[in-house]
């Protein structure tokens, strides 16, 4: 499955895990202005908004995982499965677009998640596939500017819109039964707390014991309980060296490691990548699972009124500083 979260500090960050046994061969992308966006119901965007984001570019379309404007609009799709529903096209005047091409709709025209949600107002996500190859994914998405964030899911009952007052995303269940759980560890705390059991003489036997309680196991409710708390909690420099840090930390607390997430038949969900975007300034920096070093590619080194797509093979195996 995966993760999705911000961090804010001088600027503002954005960026996922990517959680899966296998990869398409992804890459940072850059679709600049006058790259033409084809839409299968909908009039080409011949001139939009740049983005910049992780990309399977399949027959020259950019399949986003996740991506930022030149404004920082930011939007990520995660998997929704058993819960994303999109119904078939009914072309009775509503803006149909399907899952796949959702990012480059909303980021190509949207500077905010307020013009966002004038958009949304008039879409039905549908079901058209992008090719037999590649069918559609049970998806939902977070959609982030640099003030607030909102989640977008097309379940059997309609298209829904949540205010997302936490900025993190992960998968199952749907997004407001995610948030209520958060009750449920309201009294965990980064400090330690006094013993509630009177005057019996209670050891604090080690430190983080006011976080007791907090999941640790890798389903999706509990990585939301996990990276919530973890990136409401966290505390960084302001300097754009240690916020990338801070971030990447943040989503380390919910990272999978090869093992721990057996799928059978020797297939075991990894965290493929961890990206994270500055919205200010349009660098996509990321790292993956057999690489720990992280990673950047600056949107505005490229030239953004190009009409062709710029993509970046990952840096996929380890470098190590050897020091001596």
């Amino acid at each position: 499955m995966c993760t999705c979260a911000t961090y804010t500090t001088k600027d503002h960050y954005f960026g996922r895990n990517l959680d899966l046994e296998f990869s398409y061969q992804e890459s940072v992308t850059i679709t600049p202005r006058n790259f033409p966006l084809p839409f299968r119901t909908k009039d080409t965007l011949t001139n939009h908004k740049a983005l910049i984001g992780m990309a399977f570019v399949c027959n020259g379309y950019p399949l986003y995982y996740d991506a930022t404007n030149e404004d920082g609009l930011s939007m990520a799709g995660l998997n929704f499965p058993g819960n994303g529903y999109f119904p078939e096209p009914l072309h009775d005047g509503k803006d149909e677009i399907s899952p796949f091409e959702f990012i480059p709709w909303i980021l190509g025209q949207c500077a905010t998640v307020s013009d966002a949600e004038k958009l949304l107002a008039s879409i039905r996500l549908v079901n058209i596939p992008f090719s037999k190859e590649l069918p559609i994914t049970p998806l939902h998405w977070m959609i982030t500017d640099k003030e607030r964030s909102v989640v977008v899911e097309s379940t059997k009952d309609g298209l829904h819109v949540y205010d997302n007052p936490v900025g993190v995303m992960t998968n199952n269940p749907t997004f407001d039964k995610q948030l209520f759980r958060l009750n449920d560890y309201r009294n965990v705390s980064a400090a330690s707390h006094p013993s509630a059991f009177g005057k019996i003489d209670l050891d604090e036997y080690s430190r983080g014991m006011g976080g007791i309680g907090l999941p640790g196991d890798l389903s999706s409710g509990s990585r939301f309980v996990k990276v919530a708390f973890t990136k409401l909690n966290s505390v960084s420099k302001e300097d754009e060296n240690s916020s990338v840090s801070q971030f990447f930390h943040i989503l380390s607390s919910v990272e999978q490691q090869r093992g721990c997430c057996n799928l059978g038949d020797g297939k075991y969900e990894i965290t493929i990548y961890s990206s994270c975007c500055n919205m200010d300034k349009g660098i996509y920096y990321y790292r993956t699972y057999d690489n720990s070093q992280i990673s950047a590619v600056y949107m505005h080194h490229e030239n953004l009124d190009a009409d062709k797509l710029t993509s970046y093979p990952l840096a996929t195996k380890q470098q190590i500083n050897n020091i001596n």
